[in-house]
């Protein structure tokens, strides 16, 4: 009997006292899978994130185009609600090519971060809220990879997301 107890003390710590959180297990996962395709892409893809996106049909995309691990392109794009309309339009477009990068000073515009610069801001800024006060999210459905990493506060009903959603990501050609 000495010899059981113990034994199953530290049976019941082992199953209770490391239970990790499912989003971050999500994340390594992914981040595995990242590792992978970065392997295999020579570190050249392009994604397109969305930084807005409302109930009513606003949103931006930000295409970003990376080449041996060095973003080289960022393309943004508007769309908003004719008035009194469902019709969704153009509002705003434009590209930076590697030289013109940051020239654009629109707030909803994606940040020009590498998948490798995601996946570190998703792991210590995005996914490290106060989990008491926030909905935490970790999606990754881009083929095992990133598609959304970030925070709702809890009661918030609209535009209120703080990370990165991800549309796709593809190799580049």
């Amino acid at each position: 009997m000495k010899k059981i107890l113990p034994m199953l003390m530290l049976l019941i710590i082992s199953l209770t006292g490391c239970k990790k959180d499912a989003a971050i297990t999500q994340f390594d996962n992914s981040y595995k899978k990242w590792q992978q395709f970065k392997s295999q892409s020579n570190n050249s893809y392009s994604y397109i994130a969305y930084r807005f996106y409302t109930f009513l049909g606003d949103r931006t995309e930000t295409k970003i185009t990376v080449k041996n691990g060095k973003v080289i392109e960022r393309e943004y794009t508007m769309w908003t609600n004719q008035p009194n309309s469902a019709v969704t339009v153009v509002a705003e477009t434009w590209v930076e090519n590697e030289a013109l990068l940051n020239s654009h000073q629109q707030l909803r515009a994606a940040e020009i971060l590498t998948l490798d610069q995601v996946y570190a801001k998703a792991k210590t800024v995005w996914l490290k809220v106060n989990k008491k006060d926030n909905e935490i999210f970790f999606v990754d459905k881009n083929d095992g990879l990133i598609s959304s990493a970030g925070s709702i506060p809890k009661g918030c009903q609209d535009d209120c997301f703080n990370g990165i959603s991800i549309k796709e990501i593809k190799l580049l050609k």
